[in-house]
């Protein structure tokens, strides 16, 4: 059966999907990790939550998945990257290389400065990233430093970046610190109108 496969902005309607290529790719570790503390409970950045679909005359499947999330490194506005997954049946495509090309040059083009990741060091750098733009930076939980990454979009983005990395992207519950609203929070799935609270 022959299939195109599509880099195209992710859908409201897709979320449940690419938690499940996200479980497949990561499992419920994925929840533990430091970065994820600076994603949960928050929205992504406005048109940088990519997917990759394959299309068949069968209909459309999402095989490959990244998200960039607003953050502050010190005092610089830059930009987290992740999770970025494939599923595992199309990982010899190179998707995962035109996932990462096209959110790095859209979020240039839509003026941020820097990217910040955590991730493997030999895979990442051939996009430029490198661990001597974060040296001077912290995370909110352990890291491996070698796997600590930034990307300068525009000349020296980073060089006064300094001090504990923290999220400052929408919240997905505005209330959610509010003694009146309890502890029961629903799960942290976005609205169908997610794509413009961000």
């Amino acid at each position: 059966m022959s299939s195109t496969i599509v880099i195209d902005d992710e859908r409201p309607d897709e979320v449940v999907a690419r938690e499940a290529l996200l479980d497949q790719a990561f499992g419920q570790a994925r929840f533990e990790k430091t970065s994820e503390r600076l994603r949960e409970g928050r929205y992504p950045a406005i048109g940088l939550s990519l997917v990759a679909r394959e299309v068949t005359k069968d209909g459309e499947t999402l095989v490959g998945t990244v998200r960039l999330w607003h953050v502050l490194a010190g005092l610089v506005p830059c930009l987290l990257l992740g999770p970025l997954a494939v599923s595992g049946e199309h990982r010899s495509l190179g998707l995962g290389g035109k996932l990462m090309r096209e959110a790095i040059r859209r979020a240039k083009d839509l003026g941020h400065a820097a990217i910040l990741l955590v991730g493997d060091a030999p895979y990442y750098a051939k996009f430029g990233f490198s661990p001597n733009l974060t040296t001077r930076l912290d995370l909110p939980g352990p890291v491996d430093r070698a796997r600590f990454l930034g990307l300068e979009l525009s000349d020296a983005a980073l060089a006064q970046a300094e001090g504990l990395v923290l999220p400052t992207g929408a919240l997905l519950f505005p209330f959610a610190n509010d003694l009146r609203f309890g502890t029961s929070l629903p799960p942290a799935l976005a609205p169908s109108d997610w794509q413009q609270a961000a």
